[in-house]
């Protein structure tokens, strides 16, 4: 019993894989090739077409296979019987000639399982982003077949058999549509409002659709399902005496058998309303039987998930208006970046866009002065400190508003009118001690002069040179030459040359006390508009 359980599992899935392979040429390569093929095979009912055949309608198609060499064809049609779409014909070939021949032998004619799904995918080519209109009339007509059905045979004899089934299939038929449609629908009222980038004009238009066309839908919905639950009472005990009934007016294909040493049974899809489980299906569309809720529920949930999601963009268009706009352009952007990006920087661009950094960097650094080495484990290494922001939120950042910037204008204005008074008490120190050069015995320095003063004759003696000379007895001895030893500020345009003369005594008398200087003679002058510098520089 579980051998028997699991091989028919298997067998099973073994038919669903060979099913799902029937979709593998629209997502190969050549997938615009196979399916302008496969449409020319659509285009034909039980013919069988040979490659010189198809190469023909597919230039008169002018499809994106035209191109296609006789061997190539052959190749992509050899594959499509291996996916099960297409099957090899085994009608005899009639030629003339062995070349004839030779074209013809290998004939192809669509599967079932090729032809529908090659229908399904014109019908997502053709219409998958278009918003197809709800067929709400044809759930007056659904009611009002039912009700009709319910009272032919509720009747005295029943209903006539060949009237029963077309009322049945005509019911059924517009049943589908409008289920379809539905779906349909709200599949892209789905996709509209899934979307968060919505101008004003397109939030007008979908609102309106909402409002009034989706209330238009669910108010119809809301007023037939219980005229139509209620035909179906009346109707469910009949059912299935009206299905034998019209079972045995009109088997179809049920019958359908091969005699011989073994019976051969063939899979039959019945007509829609043929069958207990449609009828079943009709009736948990508009009643909840099995406990997951009615169709016309799911209805009527999906209207109020659409008004919360225009709820919510009309919650954005309102922050937008006060400055916080959508980020869509921005993350535009920064998917074209992406795939135009390498693919060492596409991780570099992820990492400066999202913060995703590997694991390395998780963690807080040590402090400067402890060193541990990189071989150290987390369990016996020393103790981080982490921020409480970091701890508990996970953020650096500081919370709170921000404190506005402190204004240091005064202070820098005031620093800027000591650095004034500096440069002025300095140039006036200059022009005193130019005016004293000469006379100092005669005249007392300020404070300003004597510190400029002091700081040149530094400058000076740090510049005077070192000479060696022999003295009468035959010894070295070592002396400062001054000589050429000056200093000078060019800013101030200042000038200080200090001279040895022996026996010679200047004092410099200044309000901080006097200055004795043995054995020098200063002399200060003016320098010259232009440094050597800019001298030779001009020159040049």
């Amino acid at each position: 019993m579980g051998e028997s359980a699991s091989g028919a599992a298997q067998d099973a899935d073994e038919e669903a894989r060979r099913r799902l392979n029937a979709y593998t040429y629209l997502s190969a390569p050549e997938r615009l090739e196979h399916v302008a093929i496969m449409r020319v095979f659509c285009g034909t009912l039980l013919a069988d077409l040979a490659v010189p055949d198809v190469m023909a309608k597919l230039r008169q198609a002018g499809a994106s296979a035209a191109g296609l060499d006789a061997d190539t064809l052959t190749v992509r049609l050899e594959q499509l019987v291996q996916w099960g779409n297409l099957l090899r014909s085994s009608h005899a070939v009639n030629a003339s000639s062995i070349s004839e021949y030779q074209r013809s032998r290998s004939r192809y004619q669509l599967s079932k399982l090729g032809e529908r799904i090659q229908r399904d995918a014109d019908g997502v080519l053709a219409e998958a982003d278009a918003a197809r209109e709800v067929s709400s009339e044809m759930l007056a007509l659904v009611e009002r077949g039912l009700r009709e059905l319910a009272d032919l045979v509720t009747a005295p004899g029943g209903i006539e058999p060949q009237d029963g089934l077309e009322r049945v299939s005509t019911l059924f038929v517009q049943f589908t549509e409008f289920a379809d449609s539905i779906r349909d629908f709200y599949a892209y009222l789905g996709q509209v409002l899934s979307r968060y980038d919505l101008d004003s004009a397109e939030y007008q238009g979908f609102k309106e659709l909402l409002l009034d066309y989706v209330e238009a839908i669910t108010e119809d919905v809301a007023f037939r399902a219980p005229r139509i639950s209620a035909a179906l009472d009346i109707l469910w005990p009949h059912i299935r005496a009206l299905l034998d009934r019209l079972d045995a007016h009109a088997q179809g294909l049920c019958g359908f058998s091969v005699e011989g040493e073994n019976r051969l049974e063939v899979r039959i899809q019945r007509s829609r309303g043929r069958e207990l489980a449609d009828w079943e299906g009709l009736r948990g569309w508009f009643r909840d039987s099995d406990g997951q809720g009615s169709q016309v529920d799911q209805l009527r949930d999906a209207t109020l998930r659409a008004l919360q999601s225009l709820l919510a963009n009309a919650k954005r268009m309102l922050r937008s208006a006060s400055g916080e706009m959508s980020r869509r352009k921005d993350l535009l952007r920064l998917a074209r970046w992406f795939d135009e990006a390498a693919p060492q920087d596409a991780h570099d661009i992820a990492v400066a866009a999202f913060g995703l950094y590997g694991a390395r960097h998780l963690g807080v650094p040590p402090a400067t002065d402890e060193v541990v080495p990189a071989y150290t484990s987390w369990w016996t290494g020393p103790v981080v400190k982490v921020p409480v922001a970091l701890r508990e939120r996970g953020s650096r950042a500081q919370r709170g508003r921000a404190s506005a910037v402190e204004d240091h204008s005064a202070q820098k204005q005031l620093l800027r009118e000591a650095a004034r008074q500096r440069v002025a008490a300095r140039a006036a120190a200059a022009d005193e001690l130019r005016s004293a050069s000469g006379r100092f015995a005669e005249v007392r320095l300020t404070s300003a002069a004597l510190g400029l003063l002091l700081e040149l004759l530094a400058t000076a003696l740090g510049n005077a040179q070192l000479s060696r000379r022999d003295s009468a007895n035959g010894e070295k001895s070592a002396s400062f030459d001054l000589d050429a030893a000056s200093s000078e500020d060019v800013e101030l345009r200042i000038r200080l040359t200090v001279r040895r003369s022996t026996g010679t005594r200047t004092v410099l008398y200044s309000a901080d006390g006097d200055l004795l200087l043995d054995d020098l003679v200063l002399d200060i002058g003016r320098t010259s508009p232009m440094v050597d510098g800019e001298a030779e520089a001009s020159v040049s």
